[in-house]
């Protein structure tokens, strides 16, 4: 979904009119009567007609939520009054970077494309580092560059006069009624179904599916290989325990009569391909999981495969991620009458705890601890960031620049967004933009980038997120069971035993691997060594990362030390002369 565009002033004109002055990547279409300017981003081949009906439209809009939005995006380009609009879908399948410059505003999938960084004039941007070690990735509208800035979904860039505005047009509404009889929702639910992985295979002749036999792959893998039957699927495992889930991969396989390729990864691939992988992603990326998608995409296209269907979004529409049955088991505790809570139960079990933290006073005191804290700033509990002082982690250099509250802020404000009256589906709406959009969807749709495969989401299809909103909290998660209502109507499709297994996914086991595999430990201790020469993080912090993962939880701090080695290994092929 490579994409490019840059909008150049028209010399011609006396006002700030733009004109589209190169384009890669894009359907162009100019209005017969020369009102207006539309480009379809990515690699949608839009018909002419159709988008310029929808150019016609968008150039009187007053909403951009009534816009039919390509899945890479929209720009509409009016040459009336010289105002150019970028318009995001309202769950950004990809990435939409931009950058405003003295002639006019440039928009690329990638910040390579956008010609301060293709001409080496951007500088790295070290206040970046602190969203980075906060979240593992740079969400929207952060950007490791300085001067570019990227779009969220549901998100329209305003460009007028030379002066730039981005503000949010798509608010959500989640219903709490039921969509009809439960049967009847359930039959809407598998024909939608059904019908947006029939509009992801498309026309593709090479076409095949992820398959981890997880309920999402599962669902994808099965409706694609009723389309087509005898689909090829693509599924990983580790020789590590606690996350192979290969078993489940082929129940699913030959239940639905898919042709299966396997491939176990093994600590050598990750310390063979890690620093291109690192080198990869338009900005520094410390998901984990990715090195896994890509052995998935490499396998698929050694295979003749040139579309993979991922079966990413199920969890965050239908209510699939344990923190939601969590989070409402400490949202219990607000139902407590305070007076209670504060003159009984917390004097009561903080005394206790001064005494003993043994079961069970202590659960009961980690409990009252968490509960206390309102959502979503609950979800950092065990945030790096908020279990190690920033001044323990950085350098001045960085923290002089930081505003270390800002993260939060921004996790806030997304919360409250949606018109909703439930915490789940106000979680449901932040995982849209921080796990989909800023992170799992960049992980595959860089991976298979790189191993070069195109990518489609059929479970993110619009008609899909429509009817995801007009569930009932209680039919995504009821008495601490996750997708409920799913799990219901998947059944006599789905084999019993995904349907009732725990939720899994790509996890790579890199931490339990690291403490035996020389290699990987000698690749994680140089990144580190080279990382403090840059003066960014303190050299004993580093240190103490690998001392943590040595003598410490593997799995926990494994990622810390993960997210800073591909750190370093991005910032050697992107932005050698980083430093303070």
């Amino acid at each position: 979904m490579r994409f490019s565009v840059t909008l150049n002033r028209d010399p011609g004109h006396a006002g700030n009119r733009l004109l589209v002055a190169r384009h890669d990547g894009c359907t162009v279409v100019s209005l017969e009567d020369g009102s207006a300017t539309v480009v379809a981003l990515g690699r949608e081949r839009l018909a002419h007609e159709p988008l310029a009906a929808a150019g016609r439209g968008a150039v009187e809009f007053t909403d951009a939520a009534t816009l039919d939005v390509p899945a890479a995006g929209l720009v509409i380009v009016d040459h009336r009054d010289g105002r150019c609009r970028v318009v995001m879908p309202r769950i950004g399948i990809g990435s939409v970077y931009w950058q405003a410059t003295a002639n006019g505003l440039s928009i690329a999938s990638t910040p390579a494309a956008l010609p301060c960084v293709s001409t080496g004039s951007a500088q790295f941007d070290p206040r970046a580092l602190y969203d980075y070690v906060y979240f593992h990735m740079l969400p929207a509208p952060t950007c490791v560059y300085q001067g570019v800035a990227k779009l969220s979904g549901g998100h329209c860039l305003t460009w007028q006069n030379g002066r730039t505005t981005v503000e949010r047009y798509w608010r959500p509404r989640f219903g709490d009624a039921p969509p009809g009889e439960e049967a009847a929702a359930a039959a809407e639910l598998r024909e939608l179904l059904e019908a947006a992985v029939r509009r992801a295979l498309g026309d593709v002749s090479h076409a095949g599916a992820f398959l981890s036999g997880g309920l999402d792959s599962s669902t994808v893998s099965g409706y694609a290989a009723r389309a087509r039957p005898g689909i090829p699927t693509v599924s990983m495992g580790f020789d590590a325990a606690g996350y192979d889930e290969m078993e489940y991969a082929r129940l699913a396989s030959r239940h639905f009569g898919t042709t299966p390729l396997e491939y176990y990864v093994t600590p050598e691939d990750v310390l063979r391909t890690l620093p291109d992988i690192a080198a990869s992603f338009p900005e520094p990326f410390g998901n984990s999981s990715a090195a896994a998608v890509y052995h998935c995409a490499r396998i698929a296209r050694e295979h003749g495969m040139t579309r993979l269907l991922a079966g990413d979004g199920g969890d965050e529409l239908f209510g699939g991620n344990e923190r939601y049955a969590k989070q409402l088991v400490f949202e219990r505790y607000g139902a407590v009458p305070r007076v209670l809570r504060d003159l009984l139960l917390e004097p009561a079990v903080d005394a206790a705890a001064r005494l003993t933290r043994a079961f069970p006073i202590g659960k009961a005191h980690s409990y009252i601890e968490q509960a206390r804290i309102p959502l979503p700033d609950r979800l950092q509990h065990y945030n790096f960031l908020h279990r190690h002082a920033p001044a323990d982690v950085f350098m001045p250099a960085v923290l002089d620049l930081v505003d270390t509250g800002a993260p939060l802020r921004c996790l806030q404000q997304e919360y409250m967004t949606p018109q909703a009256d439930s915490p789940v589906d106000r979680m449901l709406f932040m995982d849209w933009k921080f796990t989909l959009h800023d992170n799992d969807l960049v992980k595959v749709n860089t991976m298979c980038s790189l191993a070069g495969v195109d990518v489609a989401y059929p479970m993110l299809d619009p008609t899909l997120v429509d009817f995801s909103m007009r569930l009932p909290t209680r039919w995504k998660v009821r008495g601490g069971e996750l997708r409920w209502f799913y799990k219901r109507a998947m059944r006599g499709f789905l084999p019993d035993e995904i349907l009732s297994k725990t939720k899994h996914g790509f996890g790579l086991p890199f931490g339990v691997w690291m403490r035996t595999h020389a290699g990987l430990l000698g690749l994680a201790r140089d990144s580190l060594e080279s990382l403090a020469g840059r003066g960014y993080f303190r050299p004993e912090f580093l240190r103490e990362a690998l001392r943590m993962h040595r003598e410490g939880h593997a799995s926990f701090y494994g990622e810390l030390v993960w997210i800073l080695t591909v750190l370093e290994l991005w910032l050697q092929r992107r932005a050698p002369a980083a430093r303070a």
